[in-house]
């Protein structure tokens, strides 16, 4: 069987391939018959001149004609769920009921529809008119972006479908795709429909273009290079900062979900009301999808007392009878065995789990660490690596004075929760912690556990560093994660007839921001 071809400015393509490559089968660990290439710079260099063609076309073209598509390439996912559930099931190894066909893949539909009414709508763009001084300006595309997506989502994070990309192409951006190697036929199938989509929609063709895998080399190539607008990549740390050092240094803004291990508090009142249910609650969150959440409750701090190491206690018994689900590939379990031998080099015991099982694919033992809080202050870097899989450290604090000072040590997170009574017994403990957590993370809960991120206009999933590479944007909410791939544009005494449609004194769509007797008011645009 010959490699499938690259998508590259709408035509399907035989790839300049320097190798080519096989996902697996993370249930069996066997190789799987679909083969892909790896493609050389040439194809990148093809797909950003593309890009950059399609990009000064969808500059004029109208919002509706943006939004048609993305609700075109919903609905025809929709209609082939099935296909699509079944490549995604045998590359992740995730249920396919219900977690990708009743879960995730509607998930994903309806996040392409709410890009959909935020292009049509206009607002994301925050149109702001300075009629007095005839000073008007508003966010607009800023290129081409560059999507890595990353393996835990084949379908509501794939950097063809998910969130960034929506975003992207709803913000007016053609997108430049590199599918995540561990599900590359489920992302190909995905890029199918997107080209029906786009010739029913009227898009330029270039509008998506899709590459499989590339060199680490040409990866930072293309990020760094002049015609890329900006890049979206959820994955490691380690892979992160590469990226982002490469788009550092050419000026290029590069919005990063990277690690966190989502700092969990559970004062003693709240142990003491509803000790059974949180710990269901728990575990139920730390195992779900075998703990493959950006936002899994790795890092829980508890107050010292006989109620604590029970709740340790009933955890250990809930991990052990829980079956161990496959991991997603053979790298996430290899940086799982490696954070987890990294804990316990910082003082960390095992409680439960701690080895890989012997059994066909990629599995480990559901594992549980405890370290106490004078231990966590010593090693307070090491001590909180992320072990991204089925696996969480209990850290046991003293008093709360010294779980105050191990929220200060923090690094930035994606989450922070605290669970407290309802009777106000936890309160005086709360409010010194809470204000300490706030600042660390970039969502903060109270009395559930992090791992379902909304689809809400008001949802942030980003966070301070190094949880994302800026703790001013969202991934997940639009219209807000729509702004990471706008430019700003300012108009300064422009006349009328050649303004934007959004910044003129007389428009029917949207809102803007309009300087009336001295105060910025939100107004209709069609209002003087």
């Amino acid at each position: 069987m010959s490699a499938h071809q690259v998508l590259i400015a709408g035509q399907w393509k035989s790839a300049n391939s320097l190798a080519s490559f096989h996902a697996e089968n993370p249930a069996t660990g066997e190789k799987l018959a679909e083969e892909f290439p790896i493609s050389k710079w040439a194809d990148c260099d093809a797909a950003l001149s593309a890009a950059v063609d399609a990009a000064a076309l969808l500059r004029k073209i109208p919002a509706e004609m943006i939004s048609r598509f993305l609700r075109t390439y919903a609905d025809r996912i929709e209609a082939n769920a099935s296909k699509l559930v079944e490549a995604a099931h045998l590359e992740t190894a995730l249920p396919k009921s219900p977690r990708l066909a009743e879960v995730e893949l509607p998930r994903t539909t309806t996040q392409l529809r709410q890009a959909a009414d935020a292009a049509f709508e206009g607002s994301w763009s925050q149109p702001t008119i300075d009629s007095k001084q005839n000073i008007r300006s508003y966010l607009a595309p800023i290129g081409p972006v560059c999507i890595l997506g990353p393996n835990n989502f084949p379908f509501a994070f794939n950097g063809i479908s998910g969130g960034d990309f929506a975003a992207a192409i709803a913000a007016g951006n053609p997108a430049i795709v590199k599918a995540h190697p561990s599900h590359p036929q489920t992302t190909r199938l995905l890029a199918e429909e997107v080209v029906i989509a786009l010739k029913e929609s009227g898009l330029p063709p270039a509008t998506v273009q899709l590459l499989y895998h590339m060199s680490n080399e040409d990866g930072l190539k293309l990020v760094s290079d002049p015609r890329t607008g900006a890049i979206a990549f959820t994955g490691s740390r380690r892979g992160g900062l590469a990226l982002k050092a490469a788009a550092d240094v050419a000026g290029k803004p590069i919005y990063l979900e990277m690690s966190s291990v989502n700092p969990t508090v559970i004062l003693p009142g709240a142990l003491a009301e509803r000790f059974e249910k949180i710990a269901d609650e728990f575990a139920g969150s730390c195992l779900m999808g075998s703990g493959q959440f950006c936002t899994n409750p790795g890092f829980v701090i508890l107050l010292a007392g006989q109620s604590t190491d029970g709740f340790i206690a009933a955890i250990k018994q809930r991990f052990e009878k829980a079956p161990s689900a496959p991991l997603l590939g053979p790298g996430v379990h290899k940086s799982l065995i490696t954070g987890i031998q990294l804990l316990q080099q910082a003082g960390a015991k095992l409680v439960t789990g701690g080895s890989a099982v012997s059994a066909p694919g990629y599995r480990f033992q559901n594992t549980l660490l405890r370290v106490d809080g004078a231990q966590f202050l010593r090693e307070p870097k090491r001590l909180q690596s992320e072990a991204f899989g089925n696996a969480s450290l209990f850290v046991v604090a003293h008093d709360i004075a010294e779980a105050k000072l191990i929220v200060d040590r923090l690094e930035g997170n994606l989450t922070g929760c605290v669970y407290s009574s309802t009777d106000g017994s936890d309160d005086p403990l709360y409010d010194q912690i809470a204000p300490s957590l706030r600042i660390r993370v970039g969502r903060m809960l109270n009395d559930k556990m992090p791992t379902g991120v909304a689809l809400s206009p008001a949802m942030n999933h980003g966070g301070p560093y190094p949880s994302t590479g800026h703790a001013g944007f969202t991934a997940v909410g639009i219209p807000a994660s729509m702004r990471r791939f706008g430019m700003l544009y300012c108009f300064d005494g422009v006349r009328a007839e050649r303004l934007p449609p959004l910044l003129r004194d007389k428009n029917p769509n949207g809102r803007c921001w309009r300087m009336i007797d001295g105060r910025w008011t939100q107004q209709d645009v069609g209002m003087v």
